[in-house]
């Protein structure tokens, strides 16, 4: 059976806090931390070594056992596998993971399957949610904890990417040295490192059009809503009116389409009075790639021809966390407001000249074709896509 026929959910604070978690194992193998106080500094090794008989560990064993959404996580969220027996919902496999805000990092709190889910690929799949959750909060790295007698946690770890950061010698006792159960931490490291002058920034090709289309759907899927439908708009925005292929370009690295960002025609308008002015969307990075500046060089290199060819602003709705960042600010420091009347902080613009949007002030109008995004005709063109399963984030709108 494969992970991929499981229904991986949520599992909402509300029911399932202080649920326990069974955490159960025997290891014939144990790594073995050896620390050397020198007069240099520190040795320490760590080297794979047998139990003379089996040991094993059990939820009974331990004071505090592992629970969900214990109070000490504040911001955890949980997803799993749940069957129903008798009219009772039993947990089959969990994920927890809860933010580390001031490092920036996700820390997973919780992993557990069933021994009769095991071998399966299902800790793969709740790992994958993890990793992208990772993604789409712009986590630096995701991090994780295990004990170094659990050998076969630590191997299917590896096997997804992390790596040693740390260990704690005295986590569960003042005995871990001596009783082979040392806390090993682990970490695994979402971004990729951008070779010097391996990014090329181009516009967009018809050949190109299915491959930045996909990477469109990579990069926002889950981000605001369940999927997406940011690929859609790519599509449309082709045959607008509007659209402005001379300024939105790709990213491009070793032949792969990483990055982009389209633009189009945009109104102020205030009473009878109309003027011209950018607005761009989607600005994309794909998940592999975030965090590695391209949305910034595709921001510094197309705001730059956006000037040159004398467009005065650009306003946008986007990430208040992000454009700042770039320059941005909201609207209400330009006199401007949407179409409703409304202002807030992902309602935002940049001036390209001095008084390019707040000379004029009014209201903000983008184009029909960020409006006409049917659900059905989503659904149908993403079939066309290898588009990953729809799950619920902490953080989506909706």
């Amino acid at each position: 059976m494969e992970a991929k026929q499981f229904n991986i959910v949520p599992l909402p604070k509300e029911t399932w806090e202080g649920a326990v978690i069974p955490m159960r194992y025997t290891t014939e193998e144990y790594y073995d931390v050896r620390l050397k106080t020198e007069e240099s500094g520190y040795q320490v090794d760590i080297c794979r070594c047998r139990f003379e008989t089996p040991v094993s560990h059990d939820p009974e064993e331990y004071d505090f056992p592992d629970k969900l959404y214990q109070p000490h996580w504040e911001k955890a969220f949980a997803w799993g596998i749940v069957s129903e027996e008798d009219g009772e919902e039993r947990l089959l496999a969990c994920i927890e993971t809860c933010p580390e805000e001031w490092s920036n990092r996700l820390m997973v709190t919780e992993l557990w399957v069933h021994e009769s889910l095991r071998r399966q690929g299902v800790a793969h799949a709740l790992m994958a949610i993890a990793k992208e959750q990772a993604v789409l909060e712009h986590r630096r790295a995701i991090i994780l904890e295990t004990q170094s007698c659990n050998v076969h946690a630590i191997r299917f770890y590896q096997k997804e990417g992390f790596s040693l950061i740390g260990f704690d010698s005295c986590c569960y006792s003042n005995r871990d040295l001596e009783r082979r159960e040392v806390r090993i931490n682990m970490g695994y490291f979402p971004r990729r490192a951008l070779a010097e002058g391996a990014l090329m920034i181009r516009r967009e090709e018809e050949a190109d059009f299915y491959q930045t289309e996909q990477m469109t759907l990579l990069s926002f899927w889950n981000k605001h809503h369940l999927g997406c439908d940011e690929h859609l708009l790519v599509h449309k925005l082709r045959d607008s009116a509007t659209y402005l292929p001379e300024l939105s370009r790709v990213a491009v690295v070793d032949g792969e389409i990483v990055g982009a960002i389209f633009y189009s025609r945009a109104e102020l308008r205030k009473g009878k009075e109309k003027k011209e002015i950018l607005t761009f969307g989607p600005l994309c990075v794909s998940p592999g790639w975030q965090g590695c500046g391209i949305g910034g060089r595709l921001l510094e290199e197309t705001l730059g021809l956006a000037r040159e060819a004398g467009y005065e602003g650009v306003v946008i709705f986007g990430e208040p966390d992000y454009y700042p960042r770039h320059g941005f600010s909201t609207c209400d420091r330009f006199g401007i407001t949407t179409a409703d009347g409304r202002n807030f902080d992902a309602f935002l613009g940049i001036e390209l000249t001095e008084g390019g949007l707040s000379g004029f002030g009014g209201s903000f109008y983008e184009p029909e074709v960020f409006e006409n995004l049917s659900r059905e005709e989503n659904e149908e063109f993403t079939k066309r896509f290898a588009a990953p399963p729809r799950q619920k984030f902490p953080g989506q709108w909706d």
